[in-house]
């Protein structure tokens, strides 16, 4: 599976860019707020991205974070709400602010989504109001605050990725980031992300 790319903005749309990597161009449909960030044609992009397959169709999805990913991942876990949905979601909504929605059952500020009406934006506040404080995003850049035990950490490295890994695995942020930064420490800087969380988990779970 495809979880990131990395390369050079090609072309992009309303809702969708290429994304050029050692010239193969991928085709990834992304929120309005993802789109944004990526930049200008010709800037490097890094963009963390989701597959779906199904009999009729396959589509690559495409993520500014691994935080907003980990958001529309739980999104299309919620009867009635599919890609194109989800993405119109985080295309109205930050995470932070989709995050805040959840927390405090406010279905008015989901509902301001395009295509999501009020029962629907119900059914979302309610079903992920008791998983909206364990995936915290990685908040990184200018001002951010530090991640427990890793400091800051800069989007798109290993240890973020392995921290939202663990995060998607059920695990508390402070959790995640305590046993990422013991597994960097065991395995050195410039390891790889599968054994970074290879290890982690085993810390975590322990």
């Amino acid at each position: 599976m495809i979880a990131k790319l990395t390369g050079t903005l090609d072309d992009f749309g309303p809702d969708w860019a290429i994304i050029d990597v050692n010239g193969v161009g991928y085709l990834v449909q992304a929120s309005a707020k993802t789109l944004s960030h990526l930049g200008i044609r010709g800037d490097k992009v890094v963009v963390h991205t989701e597959m779906q397959v199904s009999e009729t169709d396959m589509r690559l999805i495409g993520f500014a974070s691994s935080g907003e990913r980990a958001w529309f991942r739980l999104l299309t876990a919620v009867q009635g709400v599919g890609s194109k949905v989800a993405l119109a979601i985080l295309s109205a909504l930050s995470v932070e602010e989709l995050q805040r929605a959840c927390a405090g059952g406010d279905s008015a500020m989901v509902a301001r989504a395009n295509g999501v009406g009020p029962k629907l934006a119900s059914r979302i506040v309610n079903e992920l109001k008791d998983k909206a404080g364990g995936i915290a995003p990685i908040v990184t850049g200018p001002g951010a605050a530090p991640i427990e035990g890793l400091g800051a950490v800069p989007e798109g490295s290993v240890s973020a990725d392995a921290v939202s890994a663990l995060q998607n695995l059920g695990f508390k942020p402070a959790t995640a980031s305590i046993a990422v930064a013991a597994a960097v420490k065991e395995l050195g800087d410039d390891a790889g992300l599968n054994d970074v969380v290879r290890v982690a988990l085993k810390r975590a779970a322990g």
